[in-house]
């Protein structure tokens, strides 16, 4: 692709006007932005824009999008829950000792402790969490807690004299610059300027804003000192997305010092061989790196430089197809740690480090909007519905560090008050945010990518759209227009990859065609009226999928969904489904038998159990197991990967 196709990305624009416009359900108007209903989330814009690639589809706000009844839906409940239970006191503590002011809260634990070099990193993404929560569900509660929490890490960088705010002090910065031992300060540096970019861009916070740029002054006066020479040493440490919210700065204020600054976090090592197209990921961390490399698609975005392009769509190519389990999930113990394709060796009970799908769906977002091309969706999707759901306990709102794959582990979770992983930061945000992908559009066309339950309001064409479906226990879903006038428009319904035989599409109980390429999109162009209703049917079937390098290791799935089977609770104990500042449990696996398979790669070996939906049992072995998809399973182990025996003759 070249700079002269027209791109878009408009990630963090967002229109209070429009919002305010939208139909609601039921036909209501959505309220003003004071007003605490759903769809009411005020937004600040990037205006005027400064990207230089401009577009071929681009999301609908977040704040134009309401979950429906559905996984999704329970998933954001669960996480609003947690959201509101968390101490805003507790949050702050270690931000105002390290300012000097007094705190009698209670100390967090796990990675917030205050002894601890990593504490602080967790408060930026629950300002993420709540800005993008604010938006999905118009809840104000949430919004004035975060700016209240906002409001005091305004106080504590007025505390400190200099534009710095975190919650460990500058001499960690000292001991970066000097090379001496340090637990990663630009880390948590970059997560509290990303939740304060997010409240101004969800909640028109001007404050957050204006912490946010005194906290880039600092970087400023940090790097005046630091050789360019010093500074690819100091990025050895993992630093986040650095580059990532910088540009995202630089796109608000269009001042030339933010984005020197975010040109300055570019790691030469890692970029220089991915703008040739070589993979040399072998040892390196996984989500050390995917946020560097986000940040380098924005640079592309606001500046059009090719190099920047080629390292982002080749290192989403090379991952996705090289480095992904079944499941789209990558790394093994958080490292990618053998050459490309090779994974058989790397099935373990530290598999796909949840941090690192949260940011692959980041990256894959951005891929889209400038192709708009459907198997960057199918991507999104198979990696949504097995790397993501699932990954959070709905009882209590906590999620997962790692999920294994390795047979015979089970899932655990974070404690509510003793964990504060990373990926309990990024769990937080995750189930936040689920509406942002499920459309899109262009000037004229709506793209419908996920079969979710919800609604997106456009406000622009007079349009809302209402999905109807109790996808995946459902193959198919409804689409149902509704508009005050006829609207001319094209209505583009990704076909998915696993959709093969027998799809078709129905306008108001006519059938209108059958779907003829997978990965692809079934487009209707037509007047739309009031009540118009799309059906479409998507037939899920049982299929196979091997490890690239070993075809007798195979996980078998369902549409696009990734089976496990049910492997019982032997040796179990509540204690082992929650860990605290560890990051995985101590127990040991069960062995996971052989598969007798028959000829092909097929699921020969598998058949539905008749009246129990997304439900399969194993068919001629010596034991039989019961199968499920991988994010319904808790509470027992599994298996997702079997070592496979062909009795063919």
């Amino acid at each position: 692709m070249t700079n002269s196709h027209r791109i878009t990305r408009r990630q963090f624009v967002h229109s209070a006007a429009a919002a305010g416009a939208a139909l609601m359900p039921g036909g209501l108007r959505a309220a003003s932005p004071q007003s605490g209903q759903a769809g009411t989330a005020a937004a600040k814009s990037t205006s005027p824009r400064r990207e230089k690639i401009h577009g071929v589809v681009e999301p609908f706000p977040l704040s134009l999008v309401r979950l429906r009844k559905g996984p999704f839906l329970d998933a954001q409940d669960a996480d609003r829950r947690y959201l509101h239970l968390l101490s805003s006191d507790r949050l702050l503590h270690t931000f105002r000792l390290t300012a000097g002011l007094p705190s009698s809260a209670e100390p967090l634990g796990g990675w917030e402790k205050p002894d601890t070099e990593m504490r602080g990193a967790f408060l930026g993404h629950y300002l993420s969490a709540c800005a993008l929560m604010y938006s999905a569900t118009g809840d104000v509660e949430l919004k004035e807690k975060a700016g209240a929490m906002v409001s005091e890490l305004a106080h504590c960088q007025k505390q400190l004299k200099s534009g710095y705010l975190s919650a460990v002090p500058e001499e960690h910065f000292d001991r970066l610059r000097e090379e001496r031992r340090v637990v990663c300060p630009f880390y948590k540096y970059h997560k509290t300027m990303t939740g304060l970019l997010e409240m101004y861009h969800h909640c028109g916070n001007d404050e957050a804003l204006d912490v946010a740029v005194g906290m880039a002054w600092w970087v400023q006066r940090y790097l005046e000192s630091t050789s360019d020479e010093l500074m690819q040493r100091v990025l050895q440490k993992e630093f986040g997305g650095m580059n990532e919210v910088l540009w995202n700065l630089y796109a608000i204020t269009g001042k030339p010092m933010h984005q020197n600054l975010a040109e300055r976090f570019e790691k030469a090592a890692f970029f220089d061989p991915l703008a040739v197209r070589r993979d040399e990921l072998e040892g390196m961390h996984g989500n050390t790196h995917i946020p560097q490399v986000i940040g380098a698609a924005r640079r592309y975005e606001m500046t059009g430089e090719q190099r920047y392009y080629d390292i982002a769509s080749f290192f989403y190519r090379t991952v996705t197809s090289d480095r992904c389990y079944c499941t789209g999930g990558t790394t093994n113990d958080e490292f990618w740690r053998t050459p490309p394709g090779q994974l058989a060796s790397q099935l373990s009970k530290t598999n796909q480090e949840c941090c690192t799908s949260y940011n692959m769906l980041k990256l894959a977002r951005h891929l889209y909007t400038w192709s708009g091309d459907p198997r960057v969706m199918d991507y999104y999707e198979r990696t949504l519905f097995n790397s993501r759901l699932g990954t959070q306990n709905l009882e209590d709102g906590s999620m997962s560090y790692f999920l294994p794959l390795g047979s015979g582990f089970w899932k655990y979770f974070n404690t509510a008050y003793y964990s504060f992983w990373c990926c309990t930061g990024t769990g937080i945000e995750e189930f936040a945010k689920t509406g942002d992908s499920i459309y899109f559009h262009d000037e004229r066309n709506i793209y419908v990518n996920l079969f979710i339950a919800s609604e997106v309001n456009w406000a622009e064409k007079g349009v809302r759209l209402e999905q109807q479906t109790n996808f995946p226990e459902e193959e198919g879903t409804t689409l149902v227009v509704h508009s005050d006038r006829p609207v001319e428009m094209a209505l583009n319904i990704r076909i998915p990859w696993w959709a093969r035989a027998g799809g078709m599409v129905k306008v108001n109980g006519t059938a209108v065609g059958a779907f003829s390429s997978p990965s692809s999109y079934f487009t209707l162009d037509r007047k739309w009226s009031e009540g118009d209703r799309v059906e479409v049917r998507l037939p899920m079937s049982l299929h196979i999928e091997s490890m690239p390098d070993d075809k007798t290791l195979q996980a078998a799935m369902y549409g696009p969904l990734v089976l496990a089977g049910r492997l019982g609770t032997e040796g179990l104990t509540k204690a082992m489904f929650y860990c605290e500042f560890d990051t995985s449990p101590k127990g040991d696996p069960i062995p996971a038998p052989v598969i007798s398979t028959g000829p092909g790669d097929s699921a020969y070996w598998l058949k539905p159990v008749t009246g129990e939906p997304l439900t399969f049992q194993t068919t001629g072995q010596a034991h039989a197991i019961t199968l499920i998809p991988l994010y319904k399973l808790f509470g027992e182990r599994y298996a997702v990967y079997w070592k496979t025996a062909s009795t063919a003759v």
